[in-house]
């Protein structure tokens, strides 16, 4: 047996292990390391940093729902301006060795590395999430620059058999153009730095707009790029920033100069999104949704399981896409495992996601409090109760109770995925019973089996088995590496980020065919004379 309350530390901690956070004075000390001012800042850069001709966006606190700083919004006029400079950069950029732009993301990468701390602190000041997990996101964009900066040398095609005499064919990639990032709260960085540090090392320049709620993050790290392209005498209009609602959006979605369109957030905006980038043949990039689920057989090992699952669930405050929404447990051990993880949730410490200990922070809105009481309302009226938590926490901030449910697997409240720290577990009766629920949702993104039997390893992850992108065993939905593909599948979007091959979606591909025989030969042996 194990201590719940240790239980209950070390899953949290055990993904973002080393964090220590050595508390800054003030809010006004991580703002001014990272050049951002207590007051107005400047939201468009296109080469230049300019004020924002539309609305302003204010940061606020989801502790204390106060200002943080506020930032300058652009209009579609001033992006259409970023887009073009953008544009002329790159037609210059793409001529630079493949090795030769994957030094700048590395000194993008030490540059990221020397204020991660700051970095860490300002994504846990502005989304919420717990200090080690805000140092953690800024550790996963240094993980893509150095993933990127080795695949810069590495960037290949194939040669491919020729069945005409005399003739060479190979296939390659070049530089795409031109990459619009659309970004979400709740990974302010990382999913940025994902798109940034491929494209650029594929030779494209990126135009980002990231999310209305989180300005200063993107404020901040641009302005760290922006220094090391500097140093590098190449504009600073390769990576440009434009702030902006959903006018800003829209214009980037419907822009025949953006030839990729990478959009990460809901699955109802996506198909927006990507519905109007289609329709002029852009390509697109999406990544929506995730109704995640784990499911825990009765060979597992029960402690590993109850430790994956409290971190799955409740780190981010259940704002994490690939965060487990849905337990399903094998009929045998499902109450003595229901036992040990509430008692495990009872343990978690919820609060300033700055200070020490805490392993719990807010919800990011007013209106995310909103859909949480919605959720707990519909289990209630559903059948299903609450086994532990359910309650909002009174005060200034947006806290919840992370909260564990008892559902019928395909109740209804079970079937949408709501971006709260909710847990909805079910009882299953084997391993075909859990693969069906699993499979049961419109979405794919990712999934989880706990079992010691290698052959539930097999037919979980084999073509009869989970239907999501990201399919794992003994450990968690959440924390997927950078080595590999990042997206799921069905009304996940289908698009893959990060690791693997997802460079070629930032390139345009070439088949080449050259003869040097002096005849002309044709293909399929036809002959025309």
């Amino acid at each position: 047996m194990f201590s719940t309350r240790a239980l209950a530390s070390r899953s949290l901690r055990s993904a973002t292990r080393g964090y220590s956070n050595k508390a800054y004075a003030s809010h006004k000390a991580i703002l001014s390391e990272l050049g951002i001012v207590d007051g107005m800042n400047q939201g468009v850069f296109d080469g230049k940093w300019k004020d924002g001709l539309g609305a302003v966006q204010t940061s606020v606190s989801p502790v204390t729902n106060e200002s943080i700083a506020s930032v300058s919004c652009g209009t579609p006029a001033q992006l259409q301006t970023a887009i073009e400079n953008a544009r002329a950069a790159q037609a210059e950029f793409r001529l630079m060795p493949a090795p030769k732009r994957g030094e700048v993301v590395r000194q993008i990468r030490e540059r990221l590395a020397r204020h991660s701390h700051a970095l860490g602190s300002l994504v846990s000041l502005e989304v919420g999430k717990i200090y080690a997990e805000g140092v953690g996101e800024i550790q996963e964009y240094v993980d893509i620059c150095d993933f990127a900066t080795g695949l810069s040398r590495a960037i290949n095609g194939s040669v491919i058999p020729s069945e005409r005499p005399g003739h060479f064919m190979m296939e390659q990639y070049h530089p795409l153009g031109l990459v619009g990032v659309i970004s979400a709260f709740n990974f302010p960085a990382a999913v940025a730095g994902w798109n940034v540090a491929l494209a650029m090392i594929t030779g494209n320049a990126t135009v980002w707009k990231p999310a209305p709620s989180t300005p200063l993050t993107a404020v901040a790290i641009t302005k760290i790029i922006h220094k090391v392209l500097d140093e590098n005498k190449l504009s600073g209009s390769l990576h440009s920033l434009v702030c902006g609602g959903a006018d800003v959006g829209e214009y980037m979605a419907r822009s025949q100069s953006v030839d990729l369109v990478s959009f990460t957030g809901s699955t109802e905006v996506g198909r927006t999104v990507g519905t109007i980038v289609q329709n002029r043949f852009g390509k697109l990039l999406l990544e929506l949704g995730g109704n995640n689920a784990i499911i825990v057989n009765d060979d597992a090992d029960i402690e590993l399981a109850v430790r994956a699952c409290l971190f799955a669930a409740v780190g981010t405050a259940g704002q994490r896409c690939t965060t487990t929404r849905r337990l399903f447990l094998h009929e045998k051990i499902h109450d003595e495992f229901v036992e040990r993880l509430v008692k495990a949730y009872a343990q978690v410490k919820i609060g300033d996601p700055l200070q020490e200990g805490i392993l719990c922070g807010p919800l990011h809105t007013k209106t995310a409090v909103e859909h949480y009481v919605k959720a707990i309302e519909a289990v209630k009226q559903q059948g299903g109760k609450v086994l532990v938590g359910g309650k909002v926490i009174p005060g200034p901030g947006n806290f919840v109770e992370p909260t564990i449910t008892s559902v019928p697997a395909d109740a209804p409240v079970a079937q949408h995925e709501v971006f709260v720290p909710i847990l909805h577990v079910s009882k299953i009766k084997n391993l075909e019973e859990g693969i069906k629920f699993n499979n049961s949702v419109r979405q794919g993104l990712s999934s989880s089996l706990f079992t010691s039997n290698i052959s539930n390893v097999f037919k979980w992850t084999g073509p009869a088995g989970s239907d999501c992108g990201i399919v794992n065993v003994n450990i968690p939905t959440n924390g997927a590496e950078i080595g590999g593909a990042f997206g799921g599948e069905k009304e996940t979007g289908g698009g893959r980020e990060s690791g693997s091959d997802s460079w070629k979606q930032y390139c345009r591909r070439q088949t080449a065919t050259i003869n040097y025989s002096g005849a002309l030969p044709l293909a399929q042996g036809i002959k025309f004379e």
